[in-house]
């Protein structure tokens, strides 16, 4: 559901490669498992390295700039150039710099917290590329614990600069006057073309899970429990055969450096007071049936097991909610009742709840939406139906894969046309903004650094000479 006009519309290079792709330590693991196949024939190669840039107290090595390239060409699949190569130092310089500044203004506080969970974040994602936390292990010799004290002062740097850039950014707004001067840059031939679009709000409510559908999931999942604990059969093999959940039942029910923040409540409540090594009892959340097994705890983050037994949607009684729809879908037709009002109460689908029912894309948070990315249930309600209109109870498929039932409003169709300010106004003005921005902080930065010793060295030295 992402927009193309985030990539059309762009006069500079994306801001994402900014403080996070270009940081010393980030990149150095980002290139140590991106090539860690060819880590032997590295290893026979005899690697000369030197120091290219020095910011302050802060050296920036040759090696950490191929490794910031390496990650990028990867990750972008460009061609290798002296120009990125100087363009990942100039980023790499840039941050150095920040965090100087940074440390520089006493009122910037990053609390051990926001380091840690920062810090867990990245390392998840090492894991998740180079196939778990053993092998990230193995592959940078050093223990999961040791690896996160070996980083969290450079993750501190790494906020650090990114709130001391933040506030900065924060001052920095677009007029009306910037937006269209921003639009009118672009040649009229230049402009792309937008799809079939809506914006749509919905009321959601779930189908009622029977007593006959709960009772057979828990004969199921005790009999699951039972087998485990008795020894019959390993935890891990028993998620394989029978767990319901896609994201782990093929490695045996396994999740690793799991923030509790990350899991459902209910869940999160459980696994917080479980006993190392020990089953837990049998709960429930909105997925189904479950039991845990903690294998390790690291604050707030932790290792585990876990087998799910969904119920039956066969089983389940749809009439409560179907009624429930009806009744709530009458009442804003005939008494004029707020369909936000009334979202924010009844439905039962949080992501949208929270914003009085409006659907929004869940990573980008825009309110226009492609209807050609909205599924089959979607355009087959929205098909016949005119702005302003509001469905019948119809059944959906929410984003975490739950069947449940929802009416929908249709507030605005946009049939496919060119980009034009008239129709795409926030769009436009958010690439406005990020652009204004980037042009902003570039000569913030500029000036930021007649404040700072940089000396550049080696081959950032020769290829500036021979530009």
């Amino acid at each position: 559901m992402t927009s193309p006009i985030g990539i059309a519309l762009s006069h500079d290079r994306t801001e994402s490669v900014r403080s996070g792709l270009f940081s010393k330590v980030l990149l150095f693991l980002l290139f140590m498992f991106w090539g860690a196949s060819s880590v032997a024939q590295a290893q026979d190669e005899r690697i000369l390295d030197e120091i290219v840039a020095v910011v302050g107290n802060h050296i920036i090595l040759q090696s950490e700039v191929d490794g910031a390239v390496m990650a990028g060409l990867q990750q972008q699949e460009l061609v290798y150039s002296d120009d990125l190569w100087n363009e990942a130092l100039s980023q790499m310089v840039n941050e150095k710099v920040l965090t100087i500044h940074a440390k520089r203004d006493t009122n910037l506080v990053i609390t051990d917290q926001q380091v840690d969970q920062m810090l867990d974040s990245r390392i998840e994602q090492m894991q998740a590329q180079v196939g778990g936390q053993a092998r990230m292990e193995e592959l940078y010799g050093r223990s999961i614990i040791e690896i996160k004290s070996d980083l969290r002062e450079e993750f501190r740097d790494m906020l650090l600069a990114d709130e001391f850039r933040r506030q900065k950014t924060g001052t920095i707004k677009a007029t009306p006057t910037d937006i269209a001067d921003w639009f009118e840059a672009f040649p009229t031939d230049s402009l792309p073309s937008m799809p079939d679009m809506v914006r749509v709000s919905h009321i959601v409510r779930l189908p009622v899970v029977t007593e006959e559908a709960r009772t057979e999931a828990m004969e199921i999942i005790t009999a699951a429990r039972d087998s485990v604990i008795a020894g019959v059969i390993s935890m891990e093999d028993m998620a394989e055969l029978f767990s319901d959940d896609p994201g782990s039942a093929s490695n045996g029910g396994l999740y690793e450096d799991m923030s509790l923040s990350e899991v459902v409540p209910e869940f999160a409540a459980v696994a917080a007071r479980s006993p190392i090594a020990a089953y837990s009892r049998i709960f429930e959340t909105q997925f189904g049936l479950h039991f845990l097994r903690v294998n390790a705890r690291r604050g707030e983050n932790i290792d585990y097991n876990h087998i799910l037994i969904s119920f039956d949607e066969r089983k389940v009684d749809e009439k409560p909610a179907l009624e429930r729809l009806a009744l709530l879908r009458d009442s804003i037709m005939t008494s004029n009742g707020s369909f936000e009002v009334i979202a924010s109460v009844e439905s039962e689908e949080e992501f949208s709840k929270s914003r009085g029912g409006r659907v929004t894309d869940p990573q980008t948070g825009e309110r226009s939406l492609f209807l050609e990315a909205l599924g089959a249930l979607w355009q087959r309600t929205l098909v016949t139906m005119e702005e302003g209109d509001i469905s019948e109870p119809v059944e959906v498929q929410l984003l975490d894969g739950r069947r449940a039932f929802h009416i929908v409003l249709l507030e605005q169709r946009i049939d496919a046309h060119v980009v034009n300010i008239d129709t795409d106004y926030d769009l436009i003005a958010k690439r406005a903004l990020s652009n204004k921005q980037g042009v902003e902080l570039a000569k913030w930065i500029e000036t930021l650094k007649t404040s700072v010793y940089i000396d550049l060295r080696g081959k950032a030295r020769t290829l500036i000479a021979n530009q």
